[in-house]
C-alpha cells in the first residue's frame, strides 16, 4: 500500500473549525498555527496532545487543522496511526516537509521501541523546524506505558487538550450547524423526533443528515417531522 494515499486523506465536508463545538479557545490557538499566525492565546510551539474518547471530535480536529492549513496555501499531512503501527520508521519519512503534520491515534504505536523512536525524532526535527505537530490520543500521554520514556517527556511538554463526548444539547448545535451548512433547517420538532429514535453519536446522526439532504434534495422538501418519517421508515 502506498504511504501517499493515507497521508493525503481528503478531508470531509464537516471537518471545518466552524462545525466544531466546543472548546473555542482551543480551535482559535489550533487555527492560528494551522494558518502559520501569532496565537491569540498560548502557543503550540512544543505541540498540541488532543485526549479524549472516541467520539469527542479528536479527529475532527486533526482533520479541521490540514482543511485549514491547505487553504492558507501550506502543506499539511493527517496520518491514521493506527494503520501504520509497527511500521512508522518508513511511513513518517518526507514528513519533515509539511508545516503542519497531525497524528491521531498515537497510542496505537506507545509499544513498539521502534515505533516510538520514529515518533520520537520526527517531534524534535519537526519542532526544531518550526512546524506544528498535533497529536490525538485516546488517553493522556502520561497514562501510556511509552516504550520510549523520552517520548512521553516530549508529549508533555506540549499543550494538552482534553475533549468531552458531547453532551445532547452540544450533540443539537453540533447538528445544526452541519445542517445549515448543507443549507437545511433542522426545527426543535425534528431535532426531538430524531433524538428519540436515533443512535445519539454524532457519527450516526451525521450520517442520517446526509440521507435526509439527499431525499430533501430529491423531493424538493423541508425537514418536516412528517417527511424525515417518511424517509426513515419510523413511525
Amino acid at each position: 500500500m502506498s504511504a501517499q494515499l493515507p497521508l493525503a486523506l481528503p478531508v470531509g465536508p464537516d471537518q471545518r473549525f466552524e462545525l466544531f463545538v466546543g472548546h473555542d479557545w482551543a480551535v482559535e490557538v489550533l487555527r492560528a498555527a494551522s494558518r502559520g499566525e501569532p496565537s491569540p492565546v498560548v502557543s503550540i510551539d512544543a505541540g498540541l496532545f488532543v485526549e479524549g474518547a472516541e467520539g469527542s471530535g479528536k479527529s475532527h480536529l486533526l482533520l479541521a487543522a490540514c482543511r485549514e492549513a491547505h487553504e492558507a496555501g501550506r502543506r499539511a499531512r493527517y496520518l491514521p496511526v493506527p494503520a501504520f503501527a509497527g511500521a512508522l520508521g518508513t511511513i513518517l519519512e518526507g514528513l519533515d516537509a509539511n508545516d503542519l503534520v497531525a497524528l491521531d491515534g498515537i497510542e496505537a504505536a506507545s509499544a513498539s521501541r521502534e515505533d516510538c523512536e520514529a515518533l520520537f525524532h520526527l517531534h524534535n526535527r519537526l519542532r526544531d523546524a518550526g512546524r506544528t505537530l498535533v497529536y490525538a490520543s485516546r488517553l493522556p500521554a502520561g497514562d501510556l506505558a511509552w516504550a520510549l520514556p523520552d517520548l512521553r517527556s516530549r508529549l508533555g511538554q506540549g499543550l494538552r487538550v482534553s475533549l468531552d463526548v458531547l453532551d445532547d444539547d452540544g450533540r443539537r448545535e453540533a447538528l445544526r450547524r452541519r445542517a445549515a451548512r448543507r443549507g437545511l433547517e433542522l426545527d426543535d420538532a425534528v431535532l426531538d423526533w430524531l433524538f428519540r429514535r436515533v443512535d445519539r453519536d454524532l457519527k450516526s446522526l451525521t450520517a442520517l443528515l446526509d440521507r435526509l439532504d439527499r431525499a430533501a434534495m430529491a423531493a424538493q422538501r423541508r425537514l418536516t417531522v412528517p417527511f424525515v418519517r417518511t424517509v426513515t421508515g419510523s413511525d
